[in-house]
């Protein structure tokens, strides 16, 4: 038997998709709204073009935000005074208004993290494996912090430390990064099912129509003969070996529900006809739909649906996590919001008009194995 599997994929985003560094980026200082196009604040060239030694300029430039030191002659993409350019702008243009930083390399070029990847699929894996043992949730069993309330069924589904962690059999590499002319602008906002808008919430995002490209090596070993006598045995092997049809059956489902959700929103009928194409689309193997990143939803990133169909059972876990926020009836929902990205456009008047426009973060993520056994990763 092969030590290990590899396979080279190439994942390309449907929607916008935005990975954060956890960093908001502020008007006037890091970034500046131009020709409807955001340019991103060269602090270092803009600094060094400044004459420092004079104390007056000195103190001007300390209480002065960077971009009023830029001239209009400066807005060229040739300017040393930029690090990169993005397509669109943020509704909020007021001094501090903030952008939320997407994850890019040290030259400024986006990539898709193998982390982020890796939590997706480990998420579609153990919400399967949970269906399929048809096991039901004991409160009893729940963690105190939010964040690791699962952990116990977590570990009785993947395994039991990380040595045993069937996950430890796929290692995600980093994608190879792509151009920052692959960033935008994205407008997005929280909207309920009466078609209510929150707040806007604003980022940088990789585009739509993006292909990242990455390799995963899957650790065959670990299923061995040797694994066994070292005691190592990995669990649900035969779970992993189809992970992509795993992950399709849930993403079909998924969608489904999203597109049942907005099909009742006013004026969502592109974000219901989205996921309509998800729900229906029989891909070829060798392909998986995935979500992904920011603002895909809380079912995206749980065990999901299965947890809340008992109307007492969700109540009780919403109070214990404080997972609700603001005005929320009992017996509601839940979730009762979801994000989306918005079109946003001036009017002839010059007044900004909104439209909502797409889901966020569904990739396509196309495979192929280019080094051991072809039954890996059944499609």
């Amino acid at each position: 038997m092969p030590e290990y599997a590899l396979l080279e994929l190439e994942v390309s985003t449907l929607t916008p998709l935005h990975i954060g560094t956890g960093v908001d980026l502020l008007h006037e200082y890091d970034y500046i709204v131009a020709g409807g196009k955001t340019w991103r604040i060269n602090h270092g060239a803009l600094l060094e073009a400044q004459d420092v030694d004079d104390p007056k300029q000195l103190d001007f430039l300390s209480r002065t935000p960077p971009a009023r030191l830029l001239k209009p002659t400066d807005f060229t993409p040739q300017s040393p005074f930029f690090r990169y350019i993005m397509a669109g702008a943020p509704r909020a243009t007021g001094e501090g208004a903030v952008l939320r930083e997407q994850i890019k390399d040290v030259y400024d070029r986006p990539y898709l993290p193998g982390s982020s990847l890796k939590g997706a699929l480990r998420t579609a894996l153990a919400s399967t494996l949970w269906k399929q043992a048809n096991r039901t949730l004991n409160l009893t069993d729940l963690g105190f912090s939010a964040r690791f309330a699962a952990q116990r069924y977590e570990r009785e589904l993947l395994g039991r430390d990380p040595n045993r962690d069937l996950l430890r059999a796929l290692q995600v590499s980093d994608s190879q990064p792509v151009g920052s002319d692959r960033l935008m602008v994205l407008n997005a906002r929280i909207i309920n099912q009466r078609g209510k808008l929150g707040s806007p919430i604003e980022m940088e995002a990789i585009r739509s129509d993006t292909t990242f490209h990455m390799t995963v090596k899957v650790d065959l070993a670990l299923f061995s003969e040797w694994a066994k006598r070292a005691g190592l045995t990995l669990p649900a092997e035969s779970a992993l070996m189809n992970l992509p049809g795993i992950v399709n059956a849930r993403s079909r489902s998924l969608a489904k529900r999203e597109e049942a959700w907005f099909a009742a929103v006013p004026g969502a009928g592109a974000v219901a006809s989205f996921y309509r194409q998800i729900a229906s689309v029989n891909l070829p193997a060798g392909q998986m739909f995935l979500p992904l990143g920011w603002g895909t939803g809380w079912e995206s990133k749980t065990l999901g649906a299965s947890l809340m169909q008992d109307p007492h059972l969700r109540e009780t876990l919403l109070r214990k996590y404080s997972m609700t926020r603001g005005r929320r009836n009992k017996g509601d929902p839940f979730p009762l919001s979801r994000r989306v990205a918005m079109r946003v456009q001036k009017t002839p008047n010059g007044a900004l008009q909104e439209t909502l426009f797409l889901p966020l973060g569904w990739v396509l993520v196309s495979f192929k194995v280019v080094k051991g056994p072809q039954s890996v990763w059944r499609g």
